[in-house]
């Protein structure tokens, strides 16, 4: 599988403005990073997720996603991550395309981030007014590095 995202901050004063549906709130870890690839587990509302991201070329990686018992990912969590990411995500469709909205919790509770998926990196697509400056290819902005 691949995946094509680009990111973007986000304005949190017009992000406020909106309407927006009720956010998924996730808890993440990583088990592994290199430059090569990165392991991490997720729980994710009611399910868990084993995601293995290869390395990025521009705005494209490989990745492959399993779903895992949730005790299993509560467990991984527990014993080999003792950093982890909380972020409520939102989804909101805008244009043809659903963007999703990370409102981080820990470690950078200011952090608002906006991710669209593309079929293709020349892809075009609609930003909406909260949608500020792209920081796809800065690594600071990368879930990985965040801890």
């Amino acid at each position: 599988m691949v995946e094509i995202e680009r990111k973007f901050l986000v304005n949190r004063e017009k992000w406020n403005a909106i309407e927006k549906p009720a956010p998924q709130r996730i808890v993440q870890g990583y088990l592994s990073k290199s430059d090569q690839l990165v392991s991490r587990v997720r729980l994710k509302g009611e399910k868990a997720y084993l995601t293995i991201k290869g390395s990025n070329t521009g705005i494209t990686r490989a990745e492959f996603e399993y779903e895992i018992p949730v005790q299993e990912a509560e467990e991984l969590l527990r014993l080999f991550c003792p950093k982890k990411i909380v972020k409520n995500r939102y989804k909101v469709k805008f244009g043809l395309h659903i963007w999703e909205v990370d409102d981080f919790t820990e470690p950078f509770p200011a952090l608002l981030l906006a991710e669209i998926e593309l079929k293709s990196e020349d892809e075009d697509f609609e930003c909406p007014e909260w949608v500020e400056k792209e920081v796809s290819e800065d690594p600071k902005y990368f879930n990985s590095n965040m801890i």
